[in-house]
């Protein structure tokens, strides 16, 4: 599958937010943007998805980006909680009913499907449909038509089926929890989004973005350094939502500028536990360097008002060692608010930008 360029996926950012106000879609680590890369290919495909991620991870974000990219995007994005549909509901919630299918039937009513007619249903948490749910969604991705409870007339259904799931989908169906035939339908094409542990260089940019978008209601702040190490350190169960709720928590209880790491409602020793459990001992000692990098080079840079020269002297380092340093931990350098203001105030911002986009 080739890879559209950098360029394509900045209009794919720039279409997103436009029409749909997709000002969600924020990150530059690989596995993000491997992601985001296929959207526009996937989009015009028009085949059923299945979208993989954990909790929070935001599976509704991206089957909406895939809806409002494709030439269905002029018609209705019916999002769907199927946790919600016990399997007495889910004929007439999805199907609906004609008029006195059942008592109280006073009148007909259309189904979600018909609501959504030349657009897309997007099916959350499908893993926990009942199995007799399953066995009547599976018969109308087969046909493409449907009877409303009461009706004896099949009705064709224009519609593009998305589903999402945040456990493992091929496991349940191994363990006979999930059916084997709907299951292949509903995964012609798959996209596994990443968890936040494992894009750990988003979190400042994430960070950064929520505290812009709060700005109005609470007030402007940033993370200090030591703060920001710790969000970045944190392995995030709760992924991009619990990230967010916390930058609203802490932009409500912090009554000054600054959010200090005492502030964050998690401690060190959580930290360590969580993040050591699962790391060898080499990953371990290479988070800590690059955590060490990162204070130390935010300290000598807002010691030295952004100067790299004067930085890498004190710091005892050759000034292109220093820059590269400089261009590696950048997103976290311009989540520091104070850093990059201070840059600003000098020419050195120019020399950290050249050193970040490599023309040095």
């Amino acid at each position: 599958m080739k890879k559209p360029a950098f360029h394509e996926i900045e209009e794919v950012k720039r279409r997103l937010s436009k029409r749909c106000g997709l000002k969600k879609l924020v990150g530059d680590s690989p596995s993000f943007l491997e992601v985001v890369n296929k959207i526009p290919l996937v989009a015009k495909s028009d085949v059923n998805v299945l979208i993989q991620g954990d909790t929070g991870t935001g599976k509704e974000l991206f089957a909406r980006a895939l809806h409002y990219l494709s030439p269905r995007d002029k018609y209705p994005f019916i999002p769907v909680n199927s946790a919600a549909l016990p399997a007495a509901l889910f004929e007439n919630e999805l199907f609906g009913h004609a008029r006195e299918a059942f008592t109280d039937a006073r009148t007909s009513r259309p189904g979600l499907i018909r609501e959504a007619e030349g657009g897309t249903i997007f099916l959350d948490e499908i893993d926990t449909l009942e199995q007799a749910s399953q066995a009547k969604l599976l018969r109308f991705l087969e046909d493409k038509e449907y009877k409303p409870l009461g009706s004896g007339k099949s009705i064709e259904a224009n519609v593009r089926i998305i589903a999402a799931s945040n456990t493992d989908l091929k496991a349940g169906m191994e363990a006979g929890r999930f059916r084997q035939d709907l299951f292949y339908r509903l995964n012609v094409i798959t996209l596994t989004l990443p968890s936040l542990r494992e894009r750990q260089e988003d979190i400042p940019i994430l960070a950064g973005h929520f505290l812009k978008k709060y700005e109005r209601k609470f007030g402007a702040k940033r993370f200090s350094p030591a703060a920001m190490e710790k969000l970045s350190l944190y392995p995030w169960p709760g992924n991009i939502r619990e990230l967010e709720n916390i930058v609203q928590q802490v932009m409500i209880l912090v009554p000054g500028p600054v959010i200090g790491p005492e502030s964050l409602p998690f401690s060190l020793r959580e930290i360590q536990y969580s993040s050591l459990a699962c790391q060898t001992f080499q990953e371990a000692k290479i988070k800590a360097i690059e955590a060490f990098e990162r204070e130390y080079i935010a300290n000598m840079l807002r010691l030295h008002n952004g100067n790299i020269t004067r930085a890498a002297k004190t710091a005892g380092k050759d000034r292109r060692v220093f820059g590269r340093l400089v261009k590696k931990h950048k997103p976290f350098l311009d989540s520091e608010t104070s850093i990059t203001q201070d840059l600003a105030r000098t020419n050195e911002h120019n020399e950290i930008n050249s050193f970040a986009l490599g023309s040095q």
